[in-house]
């Protein structure tokens, strides 16, 4: 089993309010979850979680074949980045290769 990952830390210009924030966070975590049928959630810390412009997002999609989980996590990552309401300022992408777990 192999078990792909992504981090991406977010900057969205603009945003005055935690609400308006969740709205965006939320959304986006909807899509990509729908589009690429991934585990997303806000994995940030308590200074990420109470900033009203940055917020850290964590996906995760496992399968047997690392190359084609790495694929789907760099089209992920691509349509995340083309997104109009936030900038990717970072990103780590890993495949973990779990083996035999049995």
């Amino acid at each position: 089993m192999v078990v792909g990952v992504l981090e991406v830390t977010l900057f969205m210009e603009g945003q005055d309010s935690l609400k308006g924030r969740r709205k965006v966070v939320k959304s986006l975590l909807g899509r990509v979850k729908s589009r690429f049928n991934a585990a997303a959630s806000e994995v940030g810390g308590p200074a990420e979680l109470n900033s009203r412009d940055t917020a850290v997002l964590g996906f995760c999609v496992c399968g047997a074949d690392a190359r084609i989980l790495n694929s789907v996590l760099d089209r992920m990552l691509d349509f995340i980045e083309s997104s109009a309401d936030a900038e990717v300022v970072d990103s780590r992408l890993e495949c973990l290769n779990l083996g035999d777990m049995g």
